[in-house]
Order: structure tokens, then sequence, then C-alpha cells
């Protein structure tokens, strides 16, 4: 995992001020899949801001050059993957493809767009945010059946569930993370985002999100 304690920071720092990432403990909202939650997470809003959005960029692709070392391709996972995914490409000089999530229903039915030569060759996952890491994985696999060496997986923030962990280590796929859910909470207490109150409660739904609030 990435340990960069002035990134972790900054980029929480960067996500609570534009609102791409909300805290309401006391307002909960719903997820798609039916879990209430104190925050929610919108990475897409960091592309309208282009001081943030070059400082992603810069980060995520150095911590890739630091962590997996030589790639010849990067992967976007789609959707909120892809903007995300192109902006390091570009930043590192490399091809660029993305995943579907699930196969295309007319043409040639593909789940990976892009040019098929790549094919074989060594590339690191982008996604803007991890939960579960179910979509991530579906991703990952999806690349390994097509025959490319996946080197692992790269993403903006972490909810740092303990089943996305197990998942990705079962998975044998290595994730790094700009941030994280601990980072994002120190950072939102010592800017009074949050009550001391409002991190217990906080803390309490990572431990069990799906029962949460009920």
């Amino acid at each position: 995992m990435f340990n960069n304690t002035e990134t972790e920071q900054q980029v929480a720092e960067f996500l609570l001020q534009i609102k791409a990432i909300k805290l309401q403990p006391n307002n909960p909202f719903t997820w798609a899949s039916g879990w209430k939650s104190p925050i929610y997470c919108d990475n897409r809003i960091t592309l309208s801001h282009p001081t943030i959005r070059t400082y992603i960029r810069q980060q995520l692709s150095q911590v890739i050059q630091e962590r997996f070392g030589a790639v010849g391709c990067i992967a976007g996972v789609a959707t909120a993957g892809i903007p995300q995914g192109v902006l390091i490409a570009q930043e590192l000089g490399l091809p660029f493809i993305y995943v579907r999530s699930k196969p295309k229903e007319h043409g040639t039915g593909s789940m990976i767009e892009g040019d098929n030569i790549l094919t074989g060759k060594r590339v690191v996952v982008i996604e803007d945010l991890i939960s579960t890491g179910k979509s991530s994985l579906q991703a990952v696999n999806a690349l390994r059946e097509a025959e490319y060496d996946v080197a692992g997986l790269a993403a903006i923030f972490t909810y740092g569930f303990d089943i996305a962990t197990e998942n990705f280590k079962k998975a044998k796929c290595p994730f790094i993370t700009l941030s994280n859910y601990t980072a994002l909470l120190k950072y939102a207490e010592e800017q009074q985002y949050i009550s001391a109150n409002d991190v217990e409660m906080l803390k309490q739904w990572r431990k069990d999100p799906s029962t949460w609030g009920q």
C-alpha cells in the first residue's frame, strides 16, 4: 500500500475542498448496493479542477513507476477510471485501453477497447475509487483472460474495507491508492469538517458497512 503521509493528506484535503467526498454522518447517503453510508465519494469531480487533476495525474504516474516498474500499457476501468487512465497514459507516454463493465452487445462484443496488438503487454489498471474491489477485479480478470500481464492496480482513494484487501489478495493483484479513509478522517477532524463524535461513528461504519444504520 501507498504510505506517503504528505500525499495522503493533500489528496484528502483536495477531495473535501471540492466536495468530491462528502461526509454526512447524521444524514447518510444510500449507495446503489442499498448500503447506508455517512460518506459519498465522486472522484470524477477532480477532472473539473485543473490544479487538482494535474496533481493526481502526476502523483499516480510517479507511484506507478515506483511500485510497478516498467509497464507497457495503462488500462482504465469504465467509466470513472477511463479519464484518469488517459491522463496517466499521456503523462507516461504509454498506450491506453479500457475495460467495459460487460461485453459490448453489438459488433465485436468486446469487453476490452483498444488496439488488440497490445495483448500480452504488462499493464497497470486505473480506478478512481476502491470500495469492495469487485468491479476493479472484474476488469483485472478480463485483462488476464485476454492474456495481458496485470502488474497491479492504482486508484485515487480507498475506503479501506477488509473485504477489499481480502479480494485483492485472493486475486493476487497488488494495489495502491493515493489516499485512504484513515487519512481522510484525520484531516477532516483536524479541519473541523467533522467532530470527534462523528469520527467514532464513521469508524464504526467502516467496520460493518453492510449493516450500519439499519
